[in-house]
């Protein structure tokens, strides 16, 4: 499969450990480096296996895990200041701050859709609690790694292909992206594990994902939670459709 994935917009290595840490319940402070970097070389796996081309961002970091890793198997030095007694906590700062930078980030984002929800005149109740039925659901976009932790999750148990069969069919992403259109013609949502419970084997899940990872670089979809790493849906992005013509 020679299908490479161009993404203009992805999160970075330092977002996938706090993806890890926040996933695993963990204390900043206290980052088990052992379980989060075999976490984290799995992501990467992922990442080569759907020949994405964001891995390369993701590498340095994995090789600066792993040098914190083989740090904490050594004793510590006696003659090392305190400060230097732990290899995570030149990690754990830079974590700490670049979470502080993505809560400004969201607090600005979020000041930003309250200033466009407002009103500049008063309005009757009935008015306003017929703005309030109408107002659309909360939902937040899936990440990069929700998608890939659903895809992995996905390919754990995709069903395994007997050994006296020979043939097999072919599936390809350009099938699957009008597969997906079709199906989001006639339903409003999508679930994603559903979509991945009817594939017939890895290859088609491959397909499958890929697909999807194409139309959100068209913009043609969107995938959305309720919460974070709740299950995922794909839903059409109408701001993304084109307006009919009237006519002339």
């Amino acid at each position: 499969m020679n299908y490479k994935i161009h993404l203009e917009k992805f999160e970075g290595p330092l977002d996938l450990l706090l993806y890890l840490i926040k996933k695993n319940d963990i204390d900043i402070c206290d980052i088990p480096i052992a379980v989060i970097t075999d976490q984290y070389m799995e992501y990467i796996k992922m990442m080569k296996m759907l020949d994405l081309d964001v891995v390369g961002d993701f590498l340095v970091m994995a090789a600066s895990l792993m040098q914190i890793k083989s740090k904490m198997l050594l004793p510590p030095d006696p003659l090392a200041s305190p400060e230097a007694l732990d290899p995570r906590q030149e990690l754990v700062d830079r974590l700490r701050e670049y979470e502080q930078f993505k809560s400004v980030a969201e607090e600005l984002k979020g000041k930003e859709y309250q200033r466009q929800n407002l009103f500049g005149r008063i309005i009757d109740e009935d008015k306003l609690n017929d703005i309030k039925e109408d107002a659309e659901e909360i939902l937040f976009e899936a990440t990069l790694f929700d998608l890939i932790n659903a895809f992995s999750q996905a390919l754990s148990h995709a069903p395994q292909k007997e050994d006296y069969q020979i043939s097999q069919a072919e599936y390809t992403v350009e099938e699957k992206i009008h597969d997906l259109l079709h199906l989001l013609v006639g339903q409003t949502r999508l679930s994603l594990m559903a979509l991945f419970r009817q594939a017939s084997c890895k290859s088609e899940i491959i397909c499958t994902f890929i697909a999807i990872l194409e139309l959100i670089r068209q913009k043609e979809i969107l995938v959305i939670q309720q919460r974070q790493f709740a299950y995922i849906e794909i839903l059409r992005n109408t701001a993304n459709e084109t307006p009919a013509a009237g006519p002339a």
